[in-house]
Formats: C-alpha cells, structure tokens, sequence
C-alpha cells in the first residue's frame, strides 16, 4: 500500500512538473503575439516561463540537481567574464553621479537579466517539440502585423491603441531574431516550407515598418547565414570575431566615422531614419567618452547625461543631443556607462561567446552566428542596452538556439 502511494505521488509529481515546464516552454512560444499587442511585454512574459520552468525543474529534479544545472554554465570561461561585467557593473553603482537613476535601471535590467538566464537554461529541452507550432504562430504575427502596416495601422485604431507604426519597432526586431532558431528547427523537424515561410515573413514585415534596425537586422542575419553555409568555419569566426571586436573598439570614434562617410544627399535619402540627428548623438557620447575613458560614469547613467559633471567638460554643441536617453549603439553605451574595463569584458564575452560556438553542430552554429549578426546590428543602431524588453527577447533567443544545438538530427 504505502509503495503504491509512493508511486502514485511520484507519477502525480511529475505529471504536475511536465505541466509546469510545457506552460513554461509554451509561453515563449506566445512571445511574438504578445509583443506585437503590447511591445514591452516580453519581461512579463519571460519572466511567468522562468517562474513556470523553475518550478517544473525543481519539483522533477530538487534543489541540488537545479542548482547544478543553473551554475554549470558560470563556471565556464565565458560564464566567468560575464560575472565580472556584472561585478563591474554592480561597483560601478559607487560613483554615479545620479545613483537614483542608476538603481531604478538595475531594477529593470537585474531581475530580467535572470529570468532571461533561467529561460535560456531550463527551456532548451521543452522547446524542440513546438517549433512547429511555434514557426506557425512567428508566421501569423508577422502577417498581422504587415497587414496592419499596410492598411495605415488599421487595426490598432480600431481597437483605440496607440496608433502609430512604430509600435511595431521593438516585435518586429525580435521576430526576425526569433524566426533564425525556430525556422532552423523547423527545418530539421521536416517542414521546408513552413521553415523558409516563418523568416521571410518576418524579414518582409521589417521591410514595411518604420524599424530599419529590424530590416538591417533581417540583411545581416541573411548575409551571416550565407557566410556561414559558405565559408570554413575558421574563417567565418575569424571574420564574426573582428565585427564584433571592431564594433566594440571602434564604437566611441563611431560619431565621427559616419559623419566622415556619410555624404549630405544621403543623409536626404535617410532622412526618415534620422541619420543625421543619430550621427551628432554618437559624437557626444563620443567625446563625454574622452573625457573619462577608464571607468565611465557609471550604470544607467545614460539616461540623464546630459545632467552629469562630464557634459559640463564638453563644448556646448555637443551637449543638446545627450539628453536622447541613450546613444543608440549599446557598444558605445557600455564605453560612456562602464569606460574601458567594462568594454573590454564585454568584448571578452562577445569573443568567449564565438568560441563557444565553434564546438555546436554545424546547422545550430551557423543559425546562432546569424542570429548573433542580426541581434549585433540592433544593439549598434538601436536602444539602450539594458532595456528589460530587449534583455528578455536574448534570453528567450538564447533558449531557442540552445534547443537547436542540443536537437536530435531527423
């Protein structure tokens, strides 16, 4: 009798964890529906799959299995540096000069930070199943949302939303990150067609938005995906490492490169882009970058610079445009927030991040290094670094390029 309830527990217990883990894995599923309704949900939703998966997790594995699982991957070389960004990040609190605005940006960024990091640990085994269904729903996304681009925002002014079509911005960047793992899963799952439909419907809806970062992000995930099938693997990471080393290094000159490259008539052309107003941000942060190299001025801060001691030390024409919030290239913010130290651990993580890469199965490596591609050219053109949205949409990026990599061949 008492084995038999035994057993009848265990089944119960693990019945009930299976649920858990599939509401979890299911819910990063429904990430694109829900971001495309209201375009700053991702951490709500990735934080309810952490809390569904945790709980699954635990109650299949206990405690100590769990934490294993979750500390397996800090102990790695690219797991310690990332530790020490954070730490760095974390000291950097100290000499904020608006420490209250730096606090209310880790509030965002640290508690999505680890949903994001449970997702993308505990996700990958549930999330090889649903890539069917999953490329279906990326798919229906995507049209709504070109239908409603096309029809002037229709929709959203028939349901009273926020009319505008840059409300699509932030969904849209995400589903072409997103329909890289899921179409590459898809394909191996024997769907061709559904494979190819999902990214090119994702790529076609970035093309009719107001986004450019998410059609830059569709060409550069496009080009690092023919690179890829293409060339050697050593080459292809050689090359991927330089980008993403050159971008870091080279990200506080950035302003004045452009302004350097970019002729007038094409700033004209570019004008709904607003290139130019772009350019002169770059150029401040630029030069509030050479005035304190080593350290920055501390997490967050970019969200009131032009309020802190180092504007004071610039010319005044550079100062207007550093109320913008941030500078537009997340490189170049890691520079003004964390200086040299933290753009240098950054860059170790990028470059720890491709050398880990190079031991993946070919298919799920070059689907990561064209998600990496694209989700590189976002953060270059596009918002602040430590967004909780953007922080939740990596994460949930990294669980499905995590299932790819780990996906049996059929």
């Amino acid at each position: 009798m008492t084995a038999a309830l035994t057993r009848n527990r265990g089944a119960a217990r693990s019945d009930i964890a299976q649920r858990l883990s599939g509401a979890g894995a299911l819910l990063l599923v429904a990430l694109p529906p829900a971001m495309a309704a209201a375009n700053r949900s991702s951490p709500l939703v990735v934080g309810a799959a952490a809390l569904a998966l945790l709980a699954g997790a635990l109650l299949a594995e206990g405690g100590r299995a769990v934490g294993a699982r979750l500390a397996a991957p800090l102990a790695t070389p690219l797991g310690r540096v990332a530790l020490a960004f954070l730490a760095w990040s974390a000291l950097s609190l100290a000499w904020s000069p608006v420490p209250a605005t730096s606090l209310r940006m880790a509030g965002e960024f640290g508690p999505t930070l680890l949903a994001a990091y449970l997702v993308a640990t505990l996700a990958p085994p549930h999330l090889a199943p649903l890539a069917r269904p999953a490329a279906l729903v990326l798919l229906a996304t995507c049209l709504a949302v070109e239908a409603d681009l096309v029809s002037n925002v229709a929709l959203r002014r028939l349901l009273h939303e926020r009319a505008f079509d840059y409300v699509y911005n932030r969904p849209l960047e995400l589903a072409v990150l997103l329909a890289v793992p899921v179409a590459a899963l898809t394909a191996r799952a024997g769907r061709p067609l559904l494979a190819l439909a999902a990214p090119a419907a994702a790529a076609l809806a970035a093309w009719y938005s107001a986004s450019g970062a998410s059609a830059l992000a569709a060409l550069a995930a496009a080009g690092a995906y023919a690179a890829a099938r293409l060339l050697p693997r050593r080459a292809v990471l050689a090359l991927a490492g330089a980008g993403l080393a050159g971008a870091v290094a080279l990200a506080p000159l950035e302003g004045d490169i452009l302004a350097a490259l970019f002729p007038p008539k094409l700033h004209e052309r570019m004008a709904a882009s607003n290139t130019r107003e772009r350019v002169v941000i770059a150029q401040s942060f630029g030069a509030a970058v050479a005035q304190d190299p080593w350290r920055g001025a501390g997490f967050g801060t970019s969200a009131r610079f032009d309020r802190l001691p180092v504007a004071e030390r610039l010319d005044p024409e550079m100062r207007p445009m550093l109320t913008a919030g941030h500078p537009h290239n997340s490189f170049l913010q890691v520079w003004a927030e964390l200086g040299l130290v933290g753009a240098a651990l950054a860059a170790a993580a990028l470059l720890l991040t491709l050398r880990a890469l190079a031991a993946w199965p070919d298919r799920a490596r070059v689907a990561a290094l064209a998600a990496l591609a694209g989700a590189a050219s976002i953060a270059f053109v596009g918002h602040g670094a430590w967004q909780g949205w953007w922080i939740a949409g990596l994460g949930a990026l990294a669980a499905w390029l995590r299932a790819l990599s780990a996906a049996p061949r059929v």
